[in-house]
């Protein structure tokens, strides 16, 4: 089958959306070619600065040809319906099919669409995926009505069948395809004629483009290593700017530069947020000194000085740029010699958090306080955590965060250590912010723990408040995110905390700003919904995460987790399967007697109303493993409850092997729903079993 090559050639398009180009064109020619007829088509796409290119391998020659079947009048319908559904469907009476539909008989047309060639396809789906593309953010140039990102230069589409090619005529706002290219801008500009996606690639590369982004990836990171191995320097890994540095080369060649001495007594974060910042560049740690001294930058060409101008030029902006850091730094720890923190937390007064939700000093006072509630639960040093919680957001008022957001934290840290607070006070500031995404670590030490929680905690229930809560498209104050910190957390450190009672006690220390009842019970709703979405993220079974959310303490998500842990491993044994049937016969045998009946049958059984030896056994079983299951899961030994539930299958087995429930005998009855009310009060200590799936009941 024939093959596709696309290629939109245009100026530089932004590095941060040419993955996200790559992957709209290849979606949105699949869509078009499969509304037409062509599908079961594989694509790849590829992206560099200046070129999106798209090939498409196992193109039908034609789409097939495609019949409609559609309904008419009836057969004793006026003449006039008849010819008017004739004429609309372009056939003679006799071409017609009668068929039955519902109790009358109707006239059928069979219209047939001949399948059209491929290439009049292609050209109409590239030029709606040109003329429709999804860019964030578009312009228009000259006269041209067209809108792109930067502006097209060149469509490079030919149909390839076997050893030959067909250029794909198009036009659009006097751009017209061709089988031409052009290499990188400045060390090959000529433009060449391709005839398959190999020769493209192969020509490409002589011309010193690289199509594959991930191949430029590798190229720059095993470059950038070996450099940095070759001067005895480590290289620090950065994935964002890894992806974001291939974007910006078509032909990436590694260079190795200095960071000027003045500057290397400069925090790391500072040196390495700036470089990465203004100028792309890797920073290279000294393993003996500790500090980084070096840096990697990457250029698109090569040189006959090997780079040396390019290097000369980057170092005297990179130096402007450290002076300014350098400054910046120095200007903050001497209003710190002069004043400490005071003059800076003062100035928070002055910072809006939320114009709903007061300053940051207000904010500050509200995270110590709940703080305060956090150290006892959590057994942490108390005076360290307030401590922390007190100043913790004291570097939003430094010229360096000013500079570098991203700092905060972390230049808190250092400022903190340098008005004389402990190691300990200093981390609470950098960690309180953690974990800043899904696979950002969370804090490990106590304070930080303790202040980190009661940070978003405080936000979380203050934007509930005032009723400020995240829609599906949008949540500009990030909740979503604070509430995942939450979760993560407190299941990685293992934390016993009840959030319900937290949260409630926390009512009080936000009443100024709104007085909202349900506010924590609906909190609870979402941070459920989210513990939810990051429980399917670990493949943990949605019914078995529904069948521990709300049994006992639903406001303790680790001993949900708990729960949850234990229920799995009793699914994977090999008397899974039988048990939770029997407790399901149970269950719905109790479900439709207490519908009948209007009482619930959670009274317990009565011995001496027992008439067979599996009814006697049951209640004898039930009667220990209900002590057992009781004592193991107020000891939080979930195992130890689950082993014990477990092991009554066997007398619930052969109590509906031998036992009618429905006796004759009302009270025995009545015992006996009672009875297997008691399987259900002992499962229901660990979890709903009832909605358990995948189980035949």
């Amino acid at each position: 089958m024939p093959d596709l090559l696309v290629e939109l050639l245009s100026e530089e398009i932004p590095a941060r959306i040419q993955g996200f180009a790559a992957q709209e064109l290849r979606k949105n020619m699949l869509s078009f070619l499969a509304e037409q007829g062509l599908s079961e088509i594989t694509a790849t796409a590829f992206s560099t600065p200046r070129r999106l290119t798209l090939f498409m391998t196992g193109l039908p020659e034609k789409s097939d040809d495609f019949i409609e079947e559609r309904k008419g009048p009836r057969v004793d319908a006026p003449q006039k319906a008849l010819d008017g559904f004739l004429r609309s469907v372009n056939l003679e009476l006799d071409q017609l099919n009668v068929k039955r539909d519902g109790n009358v008989d109707k006239y059928f047309a069979s219209i047939k669409t001949p399948g059209r060639i491929s290439t009049q396809i292609v050209t109409e789906a590239l030029e709606k995926t040109i003329r429709t593309f999804p860019w964030p953010k578009s312009m228009r140039w000259g006269m041209s009505s067209l809108r792109w990102v930067r502006p097209l230069k060149g469509i490079l589409c030919i149909f390839i069948r076997d050893a030959e090619h067909q250029v794909i005529d198009l036009q659009i706002d006097g751009i017209r395809s061709s089988s031409r290219t052009t290499g990188h801008r400045f060390m090959a500009p000529d433009y060449f004629s391709v005839k398959d996606f190999e020769d493209y690639k192969l020509k490409l590369r002589n011309a010193f483009v690289i199509l594959d982004n991930r191949e430029r990836s590798e190229i720059i990171l095993n470059d950038a290593k070996n450099l940095a191995f070759a001067n005895g320097l480590d290289f620090i890994n950065d994935d964002a700017l890894l992806e974001e540095v291939s974007g910006l080369v078509e032909w990436p060649v590694t260079l190795l530069g200095k960071v000027d001495n003045e500057f290397l007594d400069l925090p790391s974060e500072v040196l390495r947020a700036s470089m990465k910042e203004h100028q792309k560049f890797f920073s290279l740690k000294n393993p003996k000194t500790k500090k980084i001294e070096s840096f990697i930058t990457v250029a698109n060409i090569e040189s006959a000085d090997n780079g040396a101008t390019i290097l000369e030029g980057n170092q005297k902006v990179l130096y402007a740029r450290l002076s300014d850091a350098k400054f910046f730094w120095e200007n903050d720890l001497r209003l710190i010699q002069k004043d400490g923190l005071d003059t800076w937390l003062q100035k928070l007064k002055n910072v809006t958090f939320h114009n709903k939700l007061g300053s940051q000093a207000d904010k500050i006072l509200r995270i110590s306080a709940l703080t305060k509630k956090l150290v006892g639960p959590l057994a942490c040093d108390g005076e360290a955590a307030v401590n922390g919680a007190n100043i913790c957001k004291s570097d939003l008022i430094s010229d360096m965060v000013y500079e570098f957001p991203e700092l905060q934290g972390v230049m808190g840290r250092y400022y903190a250590i340098s008005s004389g607070y402990s190691d300990s006070v200093a981390k609470v500031c950098e960690e309180h912010y953690g974990p800043k995404g899904p696979n950002d670590p969370v804090p490990t030490a106590l304070t930080s723990v303790a202040v980190a929680l009661a940070d978003k905690l405080d936000t979380l229930l203050g934007f509930w408040i005032i009723d400020e809560k995240p829609t599906s498209s949008k949540d500009p104050f990030a909740l979503r995110r604070a509430a995942l910190g939450v979760i993560r957390i407190i299941l990685e450190n293992d934390l016993e905390l009840d959030l319900v009672e937290l949260l409630n006690d926390h009512l009080e220390d936000l009443s100024e700003y709104g007085n909202k009842p349900d506010a924590v019970s609906e909190l609870m709703v979402f941070i459920r919904d989210r513990f939810r979405i990051y429980l399917r993220d670990k493949n943990i079974r949605y019914d078995v995460v529904e069948a521990c959310l709300e049994v006992g303490n639903a406001g303790n998500l680790n001993l949900i987790a708990k729960r949850i842990d234990a229920l799995i491993n009793l699914l994977k044994s090999d008397e899974a399967e039988d048990f939770l049937q029997g407790f399901k016969r149970a269950n719905n045998i109790l479900a439709k007697a207490e519908q009948k009946d209007g009482v619930e049958y959670s009274y317990g059984a009565n011995g001496k109303y027992m008439e067979v030896d599996p009814e006697k056994e049951l209640f004898k079983a039930l009667t220990k493993q209900h002590s057992i299951v009781e004592e193991a899961v107020s000891n939080e030994d979930f195992p130890k409850a689950i082993l014990a539930i477990s092991k009554l299958r066997k007398p619930i087995d052969n109590f509906f092997e031998f036992v009618q429930v429905n006796s004759d005998n009302d009270i025995v009855k009545r015992n006996r729903l009672n009875l297997l009310g008691q399987i259900r009060t002992t499962c229901n200590l660990v979890a709903d079993l009832s909605k358990i799936e995948g189980q035949s009941s």
